[in-house]
């Protein structure tokens, strides 16, 4: 798992730029996420979490409610960690942090990720997700795939 100098808390407006950054160098030819969407994500009050070492963000994900109960939905809208952190399981307590808000609402979860990316895939699986679907050229502008995930709340 992840090292003990790794502490996980709420994602800051002011992580933004980092967050830009690793973006950029995690997805660079899929239309990453600008510092003012990470902003915008953030200002909207959805469920954004860190993973920092020291005072270096090595990580993020986010989480948005899109249905209420009773049959309460949400998406997992990014996962994010620097490729020099990854490995750690940094990437796997970001989600579970995502997945026990999203249980304790009894939501079932959604997910989007690339049909090349067997890790995150793996990782997702490994979660509880199953694929249900394919979204064909789902990603911009490489046109790339992506799977359709979900899990059922538990």
């Amino acid at each position: 798992m992840t090292a003990p100098t790794v502490r996980i808390d709420d994602l800051r407006e002011s992580d933004a730029p980092r967050c830009a950054v690793l973006e950029a160098l995690l997805f660079p030819g899929d239309d990453p996420w600008s510092e003012n969407a990470f902003r915008e994500e953030v200002r909207m009050g959805h469920l954004y979490r860190a993973a920092r070492e020291g005072d270096l963000l090595v990580g993020y994900a986010g989480l948005a409610f899109v249905a209420g109960p009773p049959q309460a939905e949400a998406e997992v809208h990014t996962i994010g960690v620097d490729p020099a952190h990854q490995g750690r399981g940094i990437g796997r307590v970001l989600l579970r942090e995502l997945l026990a808000v999203a249980d304790a609402e009894r939501a079932t979860v959604f997910l989007e990720v690339r049909t090349d990316n067997d890790a995150a895939r793996g990782l997702y699986e490994s979660e509880g997700f199953v694929v249900v679907g394919v979204r064909k050229n789902y990603y911009r502008p490489s046109g790339a795939d992506a799977h359709t995930m979900r899990r059922d709340p538990r």
